[in-house]
């Protein structure tokens, strides 16, 4: 959150329930030039000011960041690396580095800072174009891919990055890092197996594929007589979504995000 004047921010810390107050004490902090970690909330010394959750938080106040750390890390997101920001909450020193967890050891601050999720949707027919519009109204980015006119007419009605696929295979010029999901959506399988070799020798963190139990047993046995080791097989996710035999593109679409989030989360 970035505090202007009392009246000019911009983001939020609680959804509305502390903002204010929040500007008032970072106009006092920036007058003494001096970082300060305020509370709110269970264990506060401002007992009229309620969180309706019932916990507590700590804000910490910084009246001076460094713009070249902080510009440093918007290029680090800008091309999706993962960097972590340091913060001494006595003196305000700001460092961003590779590696980390976020959390507090001592006086150092450490946030952990991650590119978005982008998602990578190959397939045909409304489970593909409903998964996309999910995404995107969700706020992620991603590319829709395939052989279908009409599927991808509907991703670019709703401003989803859309290519033809013309063959059953990975394009090798698509950006796909750690912190990209590969999904696919198609009701021919045998588009499956040579797109999914390539898939699971990328760094993707979430590789999967609509179908039955059955579709899922007959696309390990075509994907093992192309080579592919038990090893990376064990990252193909099938049949996909925490909602097992949804029928219907929309709850198979909210049941594939949800699945997706939860391993990108780590639960």
């Amino acid at each position: 959150m970035t505090v202007f004047d009392e009246s000019e921010r911009v983001g939020s810390l609680s959804s509305g329930c502390i903002e204010r107050d929040i500007a008032l004490q970072a106009m006092r902090v920036r007058e003494s030039g001096q970082p300060n970690v305020i509370r709110y909330g269970e264990g506060s010394p401002y007992v009229d000011i309620k969180l309706p959750c019932g916990g507590g938080v700590e804000i910490l106040l910084l009246p001076k960041p460094d713009r070249t750390v902080l510009e440093e890390i918007v290029e680090q997101h800008r091309t999706r690396r993962t960097c972590v920001l340091e913060i001494d909450t006595c003196d305000g020193s700001m460092t961003c580095v590779a590696g980390g967890e976020t959390g507090r050891v001592g006086s150092q601050l450490r946030v952990r800072i991650e590119p978005d999720i982008m998602f990578n949707v190959f397939g045909k027919g409304p489970e593909a174009s409903t998964f996309a519009a999910l995404v995107q109204s969700a706020g992620y980015s991603g590319v829709l891919l395939s052989p279908d006119e009409e599927t991808l007419a509907v991703g670019v009605s709703m401003g989803f990055t859309t290519r033809h696929l013309v063959s059953a295979r990975y394009p090798s010029d698509l950006d796909t890092d750690e912190r990209t999901a590969i999904v696919l959506f198609f009701h021919d399988h045998d588009w499956e197996p040579p797109i999914l070799v390539s898939a699971l020798n990328t760094q993707a963190f979430y590789v999967g594929a609509q179908g039955s139990r059955h579709a899922r047993n007959n696309r390990i046995k075509a994907i093992e007589e192309l080579g592919v080791l038990s090893a990376d097989m064990e990252r193909l996710k099938g049949p996909i979504g925490l909602i097992h035999s949804a029928r219907d593109p929309s709850t198979l679409a909210v049941s594939v995000l949800a699945e997706i989030l939860s391993v990108a989360m780590g639960e």
